[in-house]
């Protein structure tokens, strides 16, 4: 059987990524580049800023994923790119570029969700996890959990309803001084805290989460004692969240009687709530499964990984294909 190569393409936010995939599971390439320190300075991303860096470096990364998989345009089976959800500008300058490139190429177009790549991010870490299976998605954007019946088949159980949990992350570490980006540095500050502060959770009847309540309770925490410690505050805000996390998914695993568990998206990258769901693992005896780091955040691999799925499903988009910001998963 011939090897099927994907180009993913990944612009959603602040990262500018193209990879080459073969068959959905192996990476040749996967070129990152980040706008971290670009957008440091501002507190988080600024959207014309993210959108004018990914014009200026987009042509040379493709150029770069190439070299780095060792093959040519003509080798490349399909284009995949993320249409959404995502920054509405720098959705845009991924998907006319690779609208481009597939007119150009004489390439079939295919269409990306951006938490449809987050999970199949985890095919090619682990090559032989297949569906159904229970996935829970936690980024700075979104907070998913959804039942996975086959490669292209997804039904939400739940979903935030305010805060995503990584923005109640940036937000919190906003707060007590740790700046852009407040995930893997409230993750820091947390090893060296207790977590003695008592914060509430809101739970509801179905598997919906809420992380408004926790960021409340912490930022009026900190206005009225402005001395107490920040470690404590970023332990004990870690705890509660991942608390949430863990309640959701041992009810989705008890009423979908799964026996995998898949983690995806930038906040699977956190090490405590990563040793929170390998304690379940061995609680329940499921298999729990994580990306490796480097696809946990936003990168093309993952976007070529979904969309190899989607070009052997045969669906194929045309040249009127448009970024949909607020898109939802299963559209």
């Amino acid at each position: 059987m011939k090897d099927i190569l994907i180009m993913g393409i990944e612009s959603s936010c602040d990262e500018t990524s193209i990879s080459v995939v073969k068959n959905g599971r192996e990476v040749l390439s996967n070129v990152i580049n980040s706008q971290i320190k670009i957008h440091e300075e501002y507190g988080g991303v600024v959207p014309e800023i993210a959108s004018r860096c990914h014009t200026e470096v987009i042509n040379g990364i493709m150029k770069q994923a190439l070299k780095d998989a060792k093959v040519s345009l003509e080798n490349i089976d399909a284009i995949a790119v993320t249409q959404g959800p995502g920054l509405v500008g720098a959705l845009l300058v991924g998907v006319s570029y690779a609208k481009g490139l597939s007119y150009v190429a004489e390439k079939p177009l295919v269409a990306v969700n951006h938490i449809e790549g987050h999970i199949a991010g985890n095919y090619l870490t682990h090559k032989e996890l297949k569906p159904p299976f229970i996935c829970l998605i936690i980024s700075g954007g979104h907070t998913h959990l959804v039942n996975v019946k086959s490669y292209n088949d997804f039904e939400i159980l739940g979903k935030t309803r305010d805060d995503a949990v990584g923005e109640a992350f940036d937000k919190v570490a906003r707060v007590v001084g740790l700046g852009y980006p407040g995930g893997p540095k409230v993750d820091k500050l947390a090893k060296e805290g207790k977590s003695n502060i008592k914060l509430p959770l809101t739970h509801f009847e179905n598997l919906d989460f809420s992380f408004s309540g926790i960021k409340t309770a912490v930022i009026n925490l900190h206005h009225k004692t402005p001395d107490i410690n920040k470690a404590d505050i970023c332990a004990s805000f870690q705890t509660a969240v991942t608390e949430m996390l863990i309640s959701n998914v041992k009810q989705a695993i008890k009423q979908y009687n799964s026996e995998k568990i898949v983690i995806a998206g930038g906040v699977s990258r956190n090490s405590f709530i990563r040793s929170s769901f390998d304690k379940l693992s061995n609680e329940l005896l499921i298999k729990v499964y994580y990306p490796e780091p480097i696809l946990c955040t936003d990168n093309a691999a993952m976007i070529a990984a979904a969309g190899y799925y989607n070009y052997i499903n045969k669906e194929i988009t045309d040249l009127k294909l448009n970024a949909i910001p607020n898109l939802k998963i299963g559209e």
